[in-house]
């Protein structure tokens, strides 16, 4: 008997959040690595898929092995391939670590492959953008963990000086008066392995237009496994969804002891319909495939209608 080739591997997840992709893989205890192209960055490299090259800045979330086994390779594909060294945003507290693991590679290749790291103390900002930034936050999880937000900074004029002329309004600032304050859109947040925690309702993060968040267990009876591994259960998600303002929730991490149906399932079970259509599964190639068909059509629908008027 001839034997068996090996199972092929399945694509990127991919989904159209508006303004956003979001794309990668995720698979609890084989890799993470989230894509947001539009904004530069990944989030996390358990591995590192050729798309995720384009992207400067990768934040990791904890040093978990399916979590940062890409790294090396990111940064060295990277430069490899004309692209300029890599940037990787972590948990200060991760850092040292980080730099041990990649020093490790320059005595096995024999050369040196140039990245930046960029340790973040929790709440400290980096600017990835023109006015945009990503915040690390520290989450709760069985190793040193961070999540992140990305906020759009804009200048606003303050309140009282909204009716002033622009020649009253140059004296001011002339004077030294702060005329201005920065107004913050929390435009993603990214929640990597976690246990039910209050930074899960902060500000930025309740506010983000897209969070992108780990959902390890489904089964009703894994509930302690996911206590003791301190990661999100679905049910924890159910509780979760109502205090979220975001246009989508996007589940990664799912566990192989489940399908994507089961999560599906149980997730409309515990939060009804009109909640459960905000929730997508990166992992979900069906569901993201004819969702963005409908995307699709829906686009050159309105092209047409535009055209006729």
């Amino acid at each position: 008997m001839l034997p068996k080739p090996p199972p092929k591997e399945g694509a990127l997840g991919f989904l159209y959040v508006p303004p956003y992709r979001v794309q990668g893989f995720s698979v609890a205890g084989e890799a993470t690595v989230v894509q947001a192209p539009e904004l530069d960055i990944c989030f996390d490299m358990g591995y590192c898929p050729r798309a995720a090259l384009a992207s400067k800045f990768v934040a990791i979330s904890h040093g978990h092995m399916d979590h940062v086994g890409g790294l090396a390779y990111y940064c060295s594909q990277r430069v490899f391939q004309g692209m300029g060294p890599g940037t990787i945003i972590c948990d200060a507290r991760l850092a040292p670590a980080i730099k041990r693991m990649m020093d490790g590679y320059i005595d096995l290749e024999q050369q040196v492959t140039p990245y930046e790291i960029v340790p973040l103390e929790p709440e400290q900002e980096y600017e990835i953008k023109n006015n945009v930034v990503v915040r690390g936050f520290e989450l709760e999880h069985g190793a040193p963990a961070f999540g992140y937000s990305v906020i759009e900074k804009r200048s606003k004029l303050k309140p009282e000086y909204v009716d002033y002329p622009q020649e009253k309004l140059r004296e001011l600032k002339e004077r030294g008066v702060e005329i201005t304050r920065i107004l913050e859109i929390p435009l993603m947040a990214y929640l990597g392995d976690t246990a039910p925690c209050p930074q899960l309702v902060r500000e930025d993060v309740r506010k983000a237009q897209v969070v992108i968040s780990e959902c390890t267990f489904i089964d009703p009876d894994h509930r302690k496994r996911a206590k003791i591994g301190k990661h999100l259960h679905v049910e924890d998600i159910a509780e979760w969804l109502p205090v979220l303002e975001c246009s989508a929730l996007v589940l990664i991490h799912l566990s192989r002891r489940n399908t994507i149906a089961q999560a599906k399932r149980e997730l409309l079970s515990l939060v009804g319909k009109e909640k459960a259509e905000r929730v997508l599964f990166l992992m979900d190639q069906r569901g993201s495939r004819l969702r963005y068909e409908e995307q699709v059509a829906a686009a050159e629908k309105l092209a047409t209608d535009a055209q006729r008027d």
